[in-house]
């Protein structure tokens, strides 16, 4: 039996921390749940998973979508698109079998590319190899959510790429719809001549194929910072995004350098695993974020006190810590003062 592969690569950056990798994660299940109720997909899709951040690991190899379950999606600081791209590609040379004089080899491979960011290296090369070597023999979709996604350097990599713009929990879960439905139409057509469009039946104000890519400013539509519990020390990430103007009467939008809180979370260790820790940091200024958030472990009043080392800890008011990054006791006193700082910011 012939196989249809295909290989879904996913951001796992930090501006994807909350709400969306949440949604990514229960995605996952709805969209197999969907194909395992089609019987043609179920004779011929197989699935697997590679996800990104500061490094690309594969986290579900290619199997059966009967066989097949969700696994959990991780998260990192950085996008890196030229380390998942390698990985796609050395799992395309490993996993796809070619044709032989005997026996056909799998279908054309399909690959969701799924990112709401900028990439943090520089992937020329490694798309420069993609379109030299790859991009004939496989269907590279790349789908870039937000305002923020790289357009330009997606549309450089694929013709088909799409864009969207979610307002709501129902908005992802029609986008969740629309992935599902494009594999099982791509499954059904598999041997058939025939061009099937992605984009079929599909809400366009929601999901757009991108014919001309507008400007785009760097990626500053969230700050992420991580810090340390100085009780459990266990991690957490403090994500803030930006504050969108909306000018009056003219149809564009300013974005300004300022940003409201949108959660403190908790984060696992494998958090660091995940990281590109050679990426230099930027720096923010406090002035431009609104908002203090409590510590999501122990409670601690602020999850936003920096000690001598530069790193971001959790205190309940004055007095002396422990410091769980340097391990050295820092005292705090009254107030903490009215004077902005620069902290350094991740770069997810």
């Amino acid at each position: 039996m012939r196989r249809l592969p295909v290989f879904f690569l996913l951001d796992c950056s930090e501006s994807m921390v909350g709400d969306p990798l949440r949604q990514m994660q229960d995605g996952l299940a709805a969209i197999v749940n969907s194909l395992r109720s089609d019987p043609h997909a179920l004779e011929s899709v197989h699935i697997s998973v590679i996800a990104f951040a500061g490094v690309s690991r594969l986290i579900s190899p290619l199997i059966e979508v009967s066989s097949f379950y969700p696994p959990q999606l991780p998260l990192g600081g950085g996008t890196n698109l030229s380390a998942a791209l390698s990985t796609l590609m050395t799992e395309i040379d490993s996993q796809v079998r070619k044709n032989t004089p005997d026996m056909k080899g799998d279908w054309k491979p399909i690959i969701y590319l799924i990112t709401d960011g900028k990439p943090t290296d520089d992937p020329t090369s490694v798309i420069t190899k993609w379109k030299k070597k790859y991009a004939s023999n496989a269907n590279l979709i790349a789908i870039g959510i937000g305002p923020d996604a790289d357009l330009s350097g997606l549309k450089n990599l694929t013709e088909n790429l799409f864009h969207f713009s979610p307002e709501s929990e129902q908005d992802f879960k029609q986008f969740i719809q629309w992935v599902s439905a494009s594999v099982s139409i791509q499954s059904k057509s598999l041997g058939m001549n025939t061009d099937v469009s992605p984009l079929k039946n599909v809400d366009q104000r929601l999901i757009s194929l991108v014919k001309d890519v507008p400007f785009q400013s760097s990626d500053n539509s969230c700050v992420t910072l991580v810090g340390r519990c100085s009780k459990t020390k266990k991690p957490y990430l403090i994500k803030y995004v930006s504050m969108v103007a909306k000018l009056a009467g003219l149809n564009f939008s300013m974005q300004p350098n300022h940003y409201n809180l949108a959660g403190c979370f908790h984060l696992n260790e494998s958090y660091f695993e995940w990281t590109d820790h050679d990426l230099v940091q930027d720096l923010v200024n406090t002035s431009q974020l609104d908002g203090a958030p409590g510590c999501p472990h122990c409670g601690a009043m602020t999850a936003f006190a920096v000690c001598a080392c530069g790193k971001l800890i959790c205190i309940n008011g004055p007095g002396t810590v422990v410091c769980p990054w340097c391990e050295e006791a820092i005292t705090f006193g009254e107030g903490g003062g009215n004077n902005s700082f620069d902290v350094q910011r991740s770069r997810g």
